[in-house]
């Protein structure tokens, strides 16, 4: 049966009475009980509420406290002024184009994404969907359209039952670990085939429009990348794309890890973001007529060298987030830039024609919310274009031997988002100030905490 769904439809109201009727009929005869409300918070975890089927398809008001958006991942809120002490209500509103089955509910379930929107019709400024809606409608307004494709890995690990402990490798069906680097082997990601099955079923229904799949550098680590689009729906995907990851993991006694870096001597998990621009005539603006590098192309990378130290926060979002930035290992400690140069923190691959010229950001962690990474990325590059920067001379030879350039540790990494006047006219002051105040509070429950490595070598020595 074919949904009343539409990408044009942007909450349900827009539904005519047929199409509420049926909508709320299929959902009787399917025997789906309820509707998953979700949206991303701040960290990119999926929060929202179940609502009846036949209040959503009704169009039932849905509403939810203004602060959620703005949970820490302890689940501690900050007290920060910007955020009222009412602790107002916004309300809920579904993308209808979100709007599908969920793989990973044991009854039949539907899930939709939604918006935070405050009572006067405004986006809420705390919701990272939010921000990068905002960004792209600047992009709107020069009658641009910013192009988006994220790389994402992640390890697949062994249930874990004890967080005080390493994550183990999982048994995969030969009946041992994996053992050793098996960068690109197709026998490795057989070995977990149960999970892979189910899990390409689960993101084939949800719509997500997953590229290549292989196997990464790191034991029982893959990469996945998903095909380029318009930057909210791109960002919808891999919002889906991690929580359908985890969920189908665990039913099959896995864990689905998108930490920055999970395991001690392994690889580090990215998310390389993929970027162009087209005009109104869905032309690269990347590139001239005659097929060669325009100078809005070189702005944007002007952008991105000028502003992203600032957002380096966006990227990386936690402490775990820094160990990932090790020379040598193709994770950047640069803004450096270059034509395919892996060790540069801005990658221009090459293109076979030059309406696919792009540039690949290489900094975000697979653990930055892609909403606010897509909107970090692009928020720079369009001011780059609009205040003409000029970036350096591309990077040849090898990027580690070049100055760090980027905050080595989440503390420098704060203090200079903090002390930025950049970062608030790029991606909100009013978000900006929040996100500030909600990293603070888990950074200071982080310092709470006694490592194992205090208690290896404090304990005994000192």
């Amino acid at each position: 049966m074919t949904l009343p769904v539409s990408p044009s439809w942007s909450h349900l109201n827009l539904l005519q009475d047929a199409d509420r009727a049926t909508l709320a009929a299929h959902f009787r005869e399917t025997g789906v009980r309820d509707v998953e409300c979700l949206f991303a918070d701040v960290t990119g975890y999926p929060r929202g509420k179940l609502m009846p089927a036949a209040s959503f398809a009704a169009g039932t008001e849905l509403r939810i406290c203004q602060a959620i958006p703005m949970q820490c991942v302890t689940g501690a809120y900050s007290y920060d002024p910007v955020f009222p002490d009412s602790d107002p209500d916004v309300r809920l509103v579904p993308d209808l184009a979100t709007l599908k089955r969920s793989p990973w509910a044991s009854v039949p379930r539907y899930l939709a994404v939604h918006d935070a929107v405050e009572m006067d019709g405004s986006l809420c400024e705390f919701a990272p969907r939010s921000v990068l809606k905002n960004v792209v409608a600047r992009y709107a307004a020069q009658g641009l359209q910013p192009v988006v494709a994220p790389e994402i890995e992640f390890y697949l690990t062994a249930a874990m039952t004890d967080p005080t402990q390493p994550l183990d490798s999982p048994t995969g069906k030969g009946g041992r670990p994996e053992v050793g680097q098996s960068a690109f082997s197709l026998n490795a990601l057989n070995e977990l085939a149960p999970f892979w099955d189910a899990f390409h079923a689960a993101i084939d229904g949800l719509g997500i429009r997953a590229d290549t799949w292989l196997h990464e550098v790191g034991e029982n680590q893959y990469e996945i990348n998903l095909q380029h689009g318009d930057p909210v729906a791109v960002a919808d995907q891999a919002f889906l794309f991690k929580t359908a990851a985890r969920e189908i993991a665990l039913q099959h006694g896995l864990n689905a890890v998108f930490m920055a870096k999970p395991i001690a001597g392994q690889a580090g998990s990215s998310m390389h973001l993929h970027q162009s621009v087209v005009d109104a005539q869905g032309r690269n603006v990347f590139s001239n007529a005659d097929g060669s590098a325009s100078e809005a192309f070189f702005h944007y990378i002007g952008g991105l060298q000028t502003y992203t130290p600032d957002l380096m926060l966006i990227y990386a979002p936690t402490v775990n987030s820094y160990r990932r930035y090790v020379a040598g290992s193709q994770a950047p400690t640069n803004v450096q830039w270059g034509y395919d140069n892996r060790t540069a923190g801005l990658r221009v691959p090459v293109s076979g024609a030059p309406a696919a010229r792009r540039v690949e950001n290489r900094l975000a962690g697979a653990d930055a919310n892609p909403y606010l990474a897509m909107a970090a990325t692009l928020a720079a590059g369009l001011a780059g274009m609009q205040e003409r920067l000029q970036p350096t001379a591309p990077l040849e030879g090898n990027g580690y031997d070049q100055a760090r350039g980027l905050p080595r540790t989440f503390d420098t990494a704060h203090a200079q988002t903090a002390a930025s006047a950049h970062a608030p006219r790029l991606l909100g002051e009013r978000f900006v100030r929040g996100y500030l105040a909600v990293k603070a509070l888990e950074h200071d429950h982080y310092l709470s905490e006694i490592s194992a490595w205090e208690r290896r070598y404090l304990l005994p020595q000192v």
